[in-house]
């Protein structure tokens, strides 16, 4: 798992700044969506173009915050990356100046439909009920990538929390675009994968300074379970 360092001035600012560390401990399970990206085999099976071996390690806390969440009423999303040739017109700079030809032939064949780098990793706990969604580009929430902000609306969720990998880029790319639909957003600690510590600690900390809330699934799930007891009572009368 990786070593996470968010400086203490770091965590003071956002104190200061918000008035507490959590600034989305409020919201409701029922109104709360966990949004897995990218943990498919072409990020995470060995020898693959962009293997992160951390995503393996991380796969038990995703699949222990997606029971939680469920248990309580909550939604539970799932989002893996396609190649779609709309997406290669659409998005021309990065696949045909920003890898190589080599690269490029890689990845396309790799990420098509049906093909292996494109499949979950089986280790995923994908129950009947939750939702799967594709997406062409980093972010699932720019135009043109998926429809993954229709299906929030269209659940009620007013919060996002975002697990997957890698930290710093489709994890980011979609929790930064999160906050800017208006999204509470919360990235899990121990549930996103990068290359490196540095390059996961720096991408939550910026996270965390300017968008939105940093957690860890022990965290998140404690707050569900204390979140629980008050639930039954309301609803008993």
């Amino acid at each position: 798992m990786h070593k996470v360092t968010i400086p203490e001035d770091v965590i003071a600012r956002v104190v200061q700044r918000r008035g507490t560390w959590h600034a989305h401990a409020d919201v409701s399970a029922r109104a709360t969506a966990l949004v897995v990206v990218d943990l498919q085999n072409y990020f995470m099976a060995p020898g693959q173009q962009v293997e992160i071996p951390m995503a393996r390690e991380i796969v038990p806390n995703v699949n222990r915050l997606a029971r939680a969440l469920r248990d309580a009423g909550g939604r539970v999303i799932w989002i893996r990356t396609i190649f779609t040739d709309q997406a290669a017109k659409g998005w021309s700079h990065f696949h045909a100046v920003l890898n190589t030809a080599q690269r490029r032939a890689r990845r396309t064949e790799a990420l098509r439909e049906g093909a292996f780098g494109a499949k979950f990793w089986p280790a995923l706990d994908i129950e009947p009920g939750d939702v799967t969604i594709c997406k062409t580009r980093y972010s699932a929430l720019i135009p043109g990538s998926s429809d993954l902000e229709a299906k929030l609306r269209e659940h009620a969720i007013e919060a996002v929390w975002i697990a997957g990998t890698a930290t710093s880029t489709c994890c980011e790319s979609t929790a930064r675009d999160a906050m800017l639909l208006d999204f509470r957003t919360t990235m899990v600690s121990d549930a996103n994968a990068d290359e490196s510590d540095l390059q996961h600690s720096a991408t939550l900390t910026k996270f965390c300074i300017t968008f939105g809330d940093v957690a860890s699934t022990d965290e998140l799930v404690a707050r569900l379970q204390s979140a629980q007891p008050a639930q039954k009572l309301a609803a008993t009368g």
